[in-house]
This record gives C-alpha cells, sequence and structure tokens, in this order.
C-alpha cells in the first residue's frame, strides 16, 4: 500500500521460489507484494545472524493469509509478514500462528499488541484518511469537511473519488471507517450514508491507482477532476519525497478529523510447524530493531510502531498520525465483512 510500487525499483528483490525443507541457516519470509526494504538492511541481518533470507511474495494481503492457511500443514516459510487488522481474525482462527513474545515488544505505542496471546507481532501502521488538493480548497474559500457527515453537503458535491471496497484495500478500510461512525444497523446506517454520497455525485472506482492517479486532481496532473480522493495520511509526504521540486512544499494533505480515518496495522507472526523457529524469532526481533523500523517511512510509507523511532523529516513535516481513528474490531470485520460488502454493492453499483 501506499506509494509502494514507484519505490520497488531501489529496492531489493529476492528470489520467491517456495522452500519446503531448509538448511539449518536459511529463513524464508512469506509476505505480500508490497513488502520492500534496503539490501543494506537485509545483509546486516544476515551477517549478525548468520542466517540467509528469502523473501516469498504472495500477492495481496488477502491472498497470502488464504495460502497460509491452506497450507498451514506443510507451511510455505518460516514467518508471515503483512497480514493486517482487516484479516487478522482469519488467521487467528486458522491457529497458522506459533506464539512468540519478542523482549522489542517494551517499545511499541501502547494500544497496538492484539492480545495477550503474542501469536503475532505488530510492526507497522498506516491511516486511510481522505486527502485534499491544496490549491483547489484555497482558490474556492471552501473549509475541509470536518466530519465524514459533511461530505453529504452541498459544498462537496462532485469533489470526492473513492475505491470500491470488494476491489480495493483503501477502499475497504474507509467503507469500515463509514460502519465505525454510522453503524451497521439503525434507523441511519452506513448504508444511508453511502447513498446520500452517492446522491452528492461521489464517483467509485476500482482501485486506489485508478482513483490517486487517474480522477484525482492535484497541481500538475491533467488528467483528474476531484479534489479529494480516499488515500493515506502518508500519501502527502510521499508526493513532496518524490517531487522534482521537493523545497515547493506539499501540493496535497491529509485531513485527519476524529473518526474519519481507518487504521490499518500489519503484523507479522510465526508460523506454526516452522523449519526454522529459532531464525524466525530473530527475524521478528530484527523486524521491531532500529535499523528496520527507521527503514518503513520511506520504503512502504508508513508508520513504524515503535514510539522512539524518529521519523524522517519529510513524515516529520507533512505526515499527520489521526488522533481518535475509526476503530472495528478485527473479530467483527472477519465475521461481517463479506456480507457489509455485498450490502454496499446492492446500494452503490446496481
Amino acid at each position: 500500500m501506499l506509494l509502494r510500487a514507484i519505490s520497488t525499483l531501489l529496492l531489493v528483490t529476492v528470489a520467491v521460489c517456495p522452500v519446503f525443507a531448509q538448511e539449518a541457516n536459511r529463513l524464508v519470509v512469506l509476505t505480500h507484494d508490497s513488502f520492500a526494504m534496503t539490501e543494506e538492511v537485509l545483509a546486516a541481518f544476515e551477517a549478525d545472524s548468520g542466517v540467509s533470507v528469502e523473501i516469498l511474495r504472495s500477492g495481496d494481503a488477502g491472498q497470502m493469509v488464504n495460502q497460509a492457511i491452506l497450507s498451514k500443514n506443510n507451511p510455505l516459510g518460516d514467518l508471515l509478514y503483512g497480514v493486517d487488522n482487516t484479516f487478522l481474525s482469519r488467521a487467528l482462527a486458522a491457529e497458522i500462528f506459533a506464539p512468540y513474545a519478542s523482549p522489542a515488544l517494551e517499545f511499541v505505542r501502547e494500544g497496538f499488541i492484539p492480545d495477550d496471546s503474542y501469536r503475532v507481532t505488530p510492526i507497522d501502521f498506516g491511516d486511510v484518511c481522505l486527502n485534499y488538493d491544496i490549491a483547489y480548497f484555497e482558490e474556492n474559500e471552501l473549509d475541509l469537511p470536518g466530519s465524514l457527515s459533511d461530505l453529504t453537503k452541498e459544498d462537496y458535491r462532485g469533489l470526492l473519488v473513492a475505491e470500491n471496497p470488494a476491489t480495493s484495500s483503501p477502499g475497504l478500510a474507509f467503507l469500515l471507517a463509514t460502519i465505525a461512525e454510522f453503524g451497521a444497523d439503525g434507523d441511519y446506517n452506513y448504508l444511508d450514508y453511502w447513498q446520500d454520497l452517492a446522491e452528492n455525485d461521489l464517483l467509485v472506482v476500482d482501485g486506489w491507482t485508478d482513483a490517486y492517479y487517474g480522477e484525482f486532481m492535484v497541481t500538475g496532473r491533467e488528467s483528474g477532476s476531484r479534489p479529494m480522493v480516499v488515500s493515506y495520511a502518508s500519501s502527502p509526504p510521499a508526493e513532496v519525497y518524490y517531487s522534482e521540486d521537493p523545497a515547493a512544499g506539499a501540493i496535497t494533505g491529509a485531513i485527519v478529523g476524529d473518526n474519519m480515518c481507518f487504521r490499518q496495522v500489519e503484523y507479522v507472526g510465526i508460523l506454526a510447524g516452522a523449519a526454522n523457529e529459532g531464525a524466525a524469532r530473530q527475524f521478528v526481533d530484527f523486524m521491531l530493531s532500529p535499523a528496520f523500523q527507521e527503514e518503513l517511512p520511506l520504503n512502504m510509507f508508513v508508520f513504524p510502531v515503535r514510539e522512539d523511532i524518529m521519523l524522517p523529516p519529510v513524515f516529520a513535516e507533512h505526515a499527520l498520525i489521526p488522533e481518535n481513528p475509526a476503530l472495528v474490531e478485527p473479530a467483527d470485520i472477519e465475521a461481517n465483512r463479506e456480507d457489509w460488502i455485498q450490502a454496499w454493492m446492492e446500494v452503490m453499483l446496481r
């Protein structure tokens, strides 16, 4: 997620052949396609640990979790990184993880450890929020929406593009934010809200790339016509970081009002039956180390879970962390995800 694709060419690529039998000094990390880390930091871990690391990329987070569940009796790797809170309950219910409490958990931000079973360890987080074209709002003297409800007002007619939650991770995250805010039942629920958005000329597209690079209107991008988009709180610093003129400053901003963003947390877990559990524990500790955590913002455009990590200047200046993101319990997501999406499709795509 989060503009990772444009940084991939600068980052390590590792052979991804499945490994079923391993030498004692080999570690296989099952992860999603967006995983990225630099060669130098990986090489340092390998030199310090004496472990050779192979990265097994397995599609998006949902595909990765499904593969891990289907292969639980003959695991494809030693540990799995990248399961987030929208799929966590599915992985835990399938009992694919072996518990491990890293000593580095003492540095993790409060509230990020899901329970005391330590079957998974939080590594990073990112918030799905509304992004906006700064110039558009200034030139039109338009106030930013202060709540999700504001988006149904006439002032914001035809301004927002969002992603389909059935085909997009940020689209699902934004759907969950609306469920947290309006509920799934009652006289006015999330479906009523989405219908009001539709009547206010909301545009829905399949994925983040279509929304952000196709429909989002920002300075220097002529194809888009919408000055608001569902994206990430870390998209504005990414815009600056990859700009031809970073000194010019931010051209986009993130709206991080109470209950307007949904927080995605990514976890790592040691796979039950791993061929090299000892090395897997070392890698979990490594992912919580300053060396790895400091890499996260500019490699995968997510925030480190360690609270003692200094953010790079472009993040410190241009990224915002919501104080009160919308919350939906992972178990509720797992129990209702498909029904919520299906009901949304019946209202929005009929």
